[in-house]
């Protein structure tokens, strides 16, 4: 897998500018090489692929990256990348400019000086944006255990009990299906809370007659997984069902139309123009969805302000809401692949409004 992966950097390397990338970001550099230490850079060029680490790491990095060339670093890692850069005389090193700081840069011009700094445009970003059939099994795996945890947790909420107590069950449960933690910060938020989008878990407690949001999701294997379901704990008003119902209604419409070859505006407003023709576009103020991989927000985006093509092996988001200040909010996410045709669903978690007592 890695050596796949390299080859298709070395494409985008050959037609840009520089003589090698360095790749400093901890996720693009598990991506490229496997390897899960705490420390450690990529150095690629046309003919070499190189994971510079340290001492910890001694036995673990040949285990993960194969197909690497290891090099241990004493005191100074920049001296290692600076003396590699030497030796095959690149005179324009990419780095990742998002990863980089402005000291850092500054570190770097001198320490790797003759050679010249310029910026990789997210090369190993724009590769991660399509996903091989290894990676979308442990994707199915993520949603899995997500799904196992909502059908968990319908069990668990009672009236009574806090947010935070919801979101370490659902932590807690996922865990003992095999992830290694949550995606991101578990999002419970009940009754007016609900209507801050990213309510994460507070020491509120769950009341009767009202809306719980739930959005969490697994990171297992190196992925994530992304769902929200919006709940009634007691008895749903007319309100609760009408949001409700409106939510789902934009959910549904955009997994039935969505497709490779839109563009991230296109699909977004397969949700926004039906929560919009109800009167309540005003209170769906984020994007239709995100890429999600490796990191729970990546490239490409479902949003009114743009977004790349879609195109197949691309995983994406559809989590459309509303949210009403002072009553509560609906979301309702799911994460689905693009086909050749069109998408196929990964999380599966019933979504109809479910009233626990």
């Amino acid at each position: 897998m890695p050596n796949a992966r390299i080859k298709r950097l070395r494409e985008l390397l050959a037609s840009s500018e520089g003589d090698a990338l360095l790749v400093t970001h901890p996720v693009n550099r598990r991506y490229l090489s496997g390897f899960t230490g705490s420390s450690g850079v990529v150095l690629v060029t046309a003919n070499d692929a190189v994971l510079v680490t340290d001492f910890r790491y001694r036995e673990q990095a040949p285990q993960q990256a194969a197909g690497f060339r290891i090099e241990e670093h004493g005191a100074s890692m920049n001296a290692k990348i600076a003396e590699l850069l030497g030796e095959w005389k690149v005179g324009t090193l990419l780095i990742e400019e998002n990863d980089v700081t402005i000291a850092s840069y500054r570190k770097m011009a001198s320490d790797f000086a003759p050679a010249k700094l310029s910026t990789s445009a997210g090369m190993v970003e724009k590769l991660r944006e399509i996903k091989d059939e290894g990676e979308l099994a442990i994707m199915q795996e993520a949603a899995d255990i997500a799904d196992r945890a909502f059908r968990h947790i319908l069990g668990f909420i009672k009236p009574g009990m806090t947010e935070k107590a919801v979101a370490l069950e659902l932590e807690v449960f996922m865990r003992s299906q095999g992830a290694a933690s949550s995606s991101f910060d578990t999002i419970v938020a009940s009754g007016e809370r609900s209507a801050l989008p990213h309510g994460t878990a507070s020491d509120r407690v769950i009341g009767r007659d009202e809306f719980v949001k739930l959005d969490y999701g697994a990171y297992y294997n190196g992925y994530c997984s992304d769902i929200t379901r919006t709940i009634v704990v007691g008895k749903p008003s007319d309100k609760h069902r009408e949001i409700h119902g409106i939510v789902l209604e934009a959910q549904l419409h955009a997994l039935e139309n969505l497709r490779p070859g839109m563009t991230g505006v296109e699909g977004d407003a397969l949700t926004r123009d039906i929560i919009t023709r109800y009167g309540y576009g005003e209170y769906f103020g984020h994007g239709t969805g995100h890429g999600l991989g490796m990191e729970v927000h990546e490239s490409p985006r479902l949003s009114k302000s743009g977004g790349p093509v879609l195109m197949p092996g691309m995983v994406v988001t559809v989590e459309p809401g509303i949210y009403l200040p002072g009553f509560g909010g609906v979301r309702i996410e799911d994460d689905v692949v693009m086909t050749e045709s069109g998408i196929r669903i990964l999380t599966q978690s019933p979504k109809q409004l479910i009233t626990l007592d």
